[in-house]
């Protein structure tokens, strides 16, 4: 995997990785291999919107091993900017393959987060379905918007008493995205990715949008449908807002990132 591979596509000012799922999970075997210690973000459009109002946000996706793409707009974006990514990388994709894969390759993980007793189910169902798969820890901390130190040491210190290889995260974005940001040096991982929701869906709780949706850009409509209260904000106010930033960058021809 050359250098080329993981270069960063300039979208209203956050770098989006061109790379596949496919390259996304070599390259994090890679990093495995290699003991090397990388951060991830799985990047959705609002928190791109986000990011453009939000500077210390912008440079923490942007100094990011990788900030994958995590939405079909994000694509159709690249491809009006004339740099069109590879596919989306989502957390509902890559948490189920990567895992199943992470179960082959004998690399340890732990789940932080989501709600009390997800993390567990999630375990259980994919200890059933590979036999041998090696999660070593999982904690879901109290829900706050803001953890206190006593809390922050607790999470890391349950995580480097596991010594996973893969830290997963399911704190919602852009929080998961900063907690790992703030306490990645004391963290004793290889790889610390936030994944959302992607916890309640690998576990079989909620139920994921039909692939024909996922495949033409209608799967927020289906988990609209799902959540309509908590989720009207963010697809009925915050990503509107995604056009005319792209519609601007399009004029300003602006490729590389800010």
């Amino acid at each position: 995997m050359n250098e080329q591979t993981a270069a960063k596509v300039n979208i209203a000012g956050t770098g989006i990785s061109n790379v596949s799922l496919r390259e996304t999970m070599d390259i994090f075997n890679r990093w495995v291999e290699a003991g090397e210690k990388k951060r991830v973000c799985v990047t959705p459009v609002n928190c791109v919107v986000w990011a453009h109002r939000n500077e210390p946000l912008k440079a923490l996706y942007n100094s990011a091993d990788l900030t994958l793409c995590d939405g079909v707009p994000l694509i159709w974006a690249s491809k009006l900017l004339g740099s069109p990514l590879k596919g989306r990388v989502t957390g509902l994709d890559l948490l189920p393959q990567y895992m199943e894969e992470c179960s082959h390759r004998n690399y340890s993980m732990f789940l932080l987060g989501a709600k009390e007793g997800v993390a567990e189910q999630l375990k259980t169902a994919y200890e059933q379905r590979f036999p041998g798969i090696r999660i070593t820890g999982l904690y879901s901390p109290p829900f706050a918007e803001q953890f206190s130190e006593a809390e922050n040491q607790k999470m890391i210190r349950l995580i480097n008493e596991a010594k996973p290889d893969i830290l997963w995260v399911s704190l919602t974005a852009p929080k998961q995205d900063f907690w790992i940001y703030d306490h990645l040096d004391q963290l004793e991982v290889k790889v610390a990715i936030g994944v959302g929701g992607a916890f309640e869906v690998a576990a079989g709780l909620i139920p994921r949008a039909p692939r024909f949706m996922q495949q033409n850009g209608l799967e927020w409509l289906y988990r609209f449908y799902k959540e309509p209260r908590r989720l009207f904000n963010r697809y009925f106010v915050e990503a509107p807002r995604f056009i005319p930033l792209v519609v601007r960058q399009k004029i300003s021809k602006q490729r590389f990132i800010p």
